[in-house]
């Protein structure tokens, strides 16, 4: 069975790295920074200065599931 997870290269503060998201984050996180009007490196790079995780990937995951659970509100 094939991983629904994708490996990505981003560069996040001038330095080159890799988060594993599924589809579906990648897709909300794109959203989310359409929505904003910022570029996606922009919101990575707020999310990985914003982390308390020191898992970039995890920190992504939980920062779309953040802004949707607000919007739900």
């Amino acid at each position: 069975m094939k991983s629904p997870i994708k490996k990505r290269s981003v560069f996040v503060s001038g330095r080159k790295t890799s988060v594993s998201l599924e589809a579906e984050f990648s897709t909300a996180l794109k959203e989310i920074a359409k929505f904003r009007n910022i570029t996606l490196s922009a919101l990575i790079f707020e999310t990985d200065e914003a982390t308390q995780y020191g898992n970039l990937s995890s920190s992504l995951r939980l920062s779309a599931l953040a802004y949707y659970q607000d919007l739900a509100r």
